[in-house]
């Protein structure tokens, strides 16, 4: 049966309504706290099986956090600078550290990393340089799916790594999302979030039209699918190429780039996206109200139906750094870039990286459906 184009049109209406409707849900952010959450530690001490040699994996940086609830608690997985290498950023070896918070605040941190590189299938994408930027999902069986960067300094290059584990604290690599060969084996890709939804008070990952998703990259934000949660195929436009689903606006403040954040939310009004946002430097098209090279937190809302469809976008950031620890450290014009997204205790909780240098933590009250 055709479809007419009015009914078109109403159906239009219809998302149109339920996206403004769906316009102050995850936007207003407020601090439990005005200091980092997870801070560096000098003392830790770690046997660096790639090197031989005792290393210092957490004394530089601990920032950009991935997160999840379990068993009551939220764990939050931690990129960890060590002090070796030249300064600057990437220059470090970084490693996932393991905490553990019943109040989303107060945290206990496991003494040695629990991810990091070493002499194994995955060395030649991760040696020198390490595992970084991990976002995390609870697959429906209760397995933990992480995606992280896997970054070589030698090769510069850099790739989104796939582990799995059942316990947070053991995992297991399965490579890079789009594979070894084929297409897409030499691509330079970082950054990835994969689709959820709420089940109870848990957040797991969701199938729309049969697949998983996963909103990907920066500079722009694309989009890849799954039937797995492992291995991931580029959802493509007509000419061949990965689908830019969010691209960078003048005068915004992603008018540098876009860059995916936490795990999307499906709702029955739309798919939420949380997106980290950095603002161009060229006064021409920067946004003047944000530091040039700052990262805030933007939000969109694509189709629940069809996520390559972007129904809303928001204009203004819905949380940006304002706190001194916010403006500091190894990335001084500002960082609150969020990765991770966690329900616990009737409240969302984000957790976010401060300057490349910290962890900090924003809340909401739950207004999605």
């Amino acid at each position: 049966m055709a479809v007419s184009t009015s009914f078109r049109v109403r159906t239009l209406f219809l998302l149109a309504l339920a996206s403004a409707a769906y316009a102050q849900s995850l936007t207003r952010w407020t601090r439990p706290t005005t200091s980092p959450v997870i801070t560096p530690d000098r003392n830790s001490e770690f046997h660096d099986p790639v090197s031989g040699t005792p290393t210092r994996w957490e004394a530089l940086h601990t920032f950009n956090p991935a997160a999840v609830v379990r068993d009551g608690k939220i764990y939050v997985l931690y990129r960890a600078e060590d002090d070796s290498g030249e300064a600057g950023i990437g220059m470090h070896v970084s490693r996932l550290g393991l905490a553990m918070s019943t109040d989303g605040i107060h945290f206990q941190r496991q003494s040695q990393p629990v991810f990091f590189a070493a002499n194994d299938a995955q060395a030649a994408r991760e040696i020198p340089g390490g595992v970084e930027d991990p976002r995390i999902v609870e697959a429906p069986d209760g397995t933990y799916v992480m995606t992280y960067t896997q970054w070589s300094r030698k090769r510069s290059a850099y790739s989104i790594g796939i582990a799995t584990s059942a316990d947070l604290s053991r995992w297991e690599k399965y490579g890079p999302a789009f594979g070894d060969t084929g297409k897409y084996a030499t691509l330079l890709y970082k950054s990835a979030g994969i689709l959820t939804e709420r089940i109870g008070d848990k957040l797991v990952a969701a199938r729309v039209n049969g697949s998983y998703w996963m909103y990907w990259g920066e500079n722009p934000i694309r989009l890849a699918r799954s039937n797995d949660l492992i291995h991931w195929t580029p959802v493509e436009d007509a000419s061949g190429k990965p689908l830019v689903v969010l691209d960078h606006r003048d005068k915004q403040p992603d008018s540098g780039f876009p860059e995916a954040g936490p795990p999307p939310l499906l709702t029955t009004d739309g798919i939420v996206v949380l997106y980290n946002a950095k603002n161009a430097t060229d006064s021409a098209i920067t946004d003047a109200k944000l530091a040039p090279r700052a990262y805030s937190v933007e939000r969109a809302v694509f189709d629940p139906h069809d996520p390559t469809r972007l129904l809303a976008r928001t204009t203004e950031p819905v949380f940006q750094p304002e706190l001194p620890f916010e403006r500091s450290g190894q990335y001084a014009a500002g960082t609150t870039f969020a990765e991770g997204l966690v329900l616990f205790k009737g409240k969302w909780w984000m957790y976010y990286g401060c300057a490349d240098s910290f962890v900090g933590v924003a809340v909401s009250d739950i207004e999605t459906r």
